[in-house]
């Protein structure tokens, strides 16, 4: 099964594979200078060169350069068991909730993809679970498979970035700023999610992308596309 690798902005991160059945041959064509690999296992770093700017987040791409107006927009995601929260925005206004899906497996990833298109969202933020000290938990490597899957299939079908997020304590601000917002009690709960993608992606902007980390497919000819897809996105 073809899987992906989270991988900080910057530096990059690459990781070892902690086992024979992880470990993938290097690709035997020669790479450009800069140019990426992706991770076999997530989670270790080791010095590397500045991810390039075609695979920066948008908001750090613009956090960096005020000039820049290139990029689509951001489509904010808070995954669940049942429940899939999705937002949207670009940055300059805050982020607006879009709608709850009530979907799982393929069928989720599929719909992702489809809103991503009709959005005009050109990169994925999607939550990642963490504790208070920002360890990962047993939710997190549930994440972590969807997505490794969703990217894959973003670069395939549209070439689309896909970044994790820090996500811990965004369930609380969404229930404050729908409170504040004069959401109904009776409305909150079928709401909380989509609200809760709303503070991922405020997170997000507010941070200029610095704690995202892309989520990279292991073949060249992906991270290509990519790289590829990213620039003609960036000249729109």
């Amino acid at each position: 099964m073809t899987t992906a690798a989270a991988v900080e902005p910057a530096p990059l991160v690459r990781a070892r594979a902690c086992a024979a059945s992880a470990s993938f041959p290097p690709p035997r064509r020669r790479r450009a200078a800069g140019a990426i690999r992706a991770s076999p296992v997530p989670g270790r770093t080791e010095a590397a060169a500045e991810l390039p700017a075609p695979l920066q987040p948008n908001a750090r791409r613009r956090g960096r350069d005020p000039l820049w107006h290139g990029g689509g927009f951001s489509l904010g995601v808070d995954l669940g068991d049942a429940r899939t929260g999705l937002a949207i925005g670009r940055g300059i206004t805050f982020p607006r909730p879009l709608t709850v899906l009530r979907l799982r497996g393929q069928k989720l990833e599929l719909a992702l993809l489809d809103v991503a298109r009709q959005q005009e969202a050109d990169e994925l933020i999607i939550g990642l679970p963490v504790s208070a000290d920002g360890s990962e938990t047993p939710q997190s490597n549930k994440v972590r498979s969807v997505v490794g899957r969703l990217a894959v299939q973003a670069a395939q079908s549209r070439g689309l970035r896909v970044y994790l997020q820090d996500e811990y304590g965004t369930s609380t601000d969404a229930l404050d700023y729908m409170i504040s917002r004069g959401v109904k009690k009776s409305a909150r709960d079928t709401k909380s999610d989509a609200y809760a993608a709303v503070m991922i992606l405020k997170r997000y902007f507010t941070s200029s992308g610095r704690g995202a980390k892309i989520v990279l497919p292991r073949q060249p000819e992906l991270q290509d596309k990519l790289m590829v897809q990213s620039r003609q996105d960036a000249e729109v």
